[in-house]
């Protein structure tokens, strides 16, 4: 186990060292840890103004990069071999909670905030790409489907998750209801196009088949105090 002096809001792992992974923390500091030596951290970038709530290291194989998105209302991008940022994205009006790579689309992330927009940019193209209008609330988690490089879904502090498709924006292609607090974090199947899974305030985790009538598959509550996080196994797709 690694301490930091301040709370660590999330975390990724490198895609090209099995050994290497990224925390982000209260304050504004990204931390880089090696399971493999004790001591740490290898490296500590300090350049947020305010909380990083959101890490993540890109999944596309032609590059090595990584998206923090920080209360300071900017989104950063790094190469973890370079000791500074190499872009700030600037544009939300709010906190950012969530920051994700698209799984298909190189140089391509989403941003959620408390600007209740949803955000896709280009990290070699100025300015934002897309701004949604996702919900009349806080948003405070996103992701990508791993099977559609179009479709995203968003989770709000208004207990609803929405499906996007980015071809056409003005109305989402899902929404999901069930949880009774806010969404903190939802995730799509590595292996199913249309099942994914959220987990809220509420102290609950749901699992949803967006494709069905009924789509709510199963309510979770083992949890007794708020469920902030999730994520589910790329290798066993029971596994969550």
């Amino acid at each position: 186990s690694f301490d930091w002096n301040d709370g660590l809001f999330d975390v990724t792992w490198s895609e090209n060292n099995e050994h290497v992974l990224i925390t982000s923390s209260g304050d504004g500091s990204l931390q880089i840890w090696d399971t493999a030596k004790t001591k740490g951290p290898l490296q500590v970038y300090k350049e947020h103004t305010q909380e990083v709530y959101s890490i993540d290291w890109s999944q596309t194989r032609g590059e090595q990069l990584v998206v923090s998105g920080s209360w300071d209302q900017t989104a950063k991008l790094w190469d973890p071999a370079v000791g500074k940022s190499l872009r700030t994205f600037k544009g939300h009006e709010g906190v950012i909670y969530s920051t994700i790579w698209s799984p298909h689309i190189p140089g391509c992330f989403a941003s959620a905030s408390g600007d209740q927009t949803l955000r896709v940019w280009d990290v070699k193209a100025p300015g934002v790409k897309l701004v949604i209008p996702a919900h009349q609330a806080e948003i405070l988690s996103c992701d990508w489907c791993k099977y559609d490089e179009n479709l995203l879904v968003t989770g709000a502090v208004d207990c609803s998750l929405k499906g996007w498709d980015l071809r056409n924006i003005r109305q989402p292609v899902f929404i999901l209801l069930g949880h009774t607090y806010a969404i903190r974090r939802v995730k799509f199947s590595p292996f199913h196009a249309t099942l994914l899974a959220s987990c809220s305030y509420d102290f609950t985790v749901r699992f949803w088949d967006f494709s069905k009538p009924n789509p709510l598959l199963e309510t979770v509550e083992h949890h007794t105090e708020f469920t902030c996080g999730l994520d589910l196994s790329l290798h066993n797709c029971g596994q969550v």
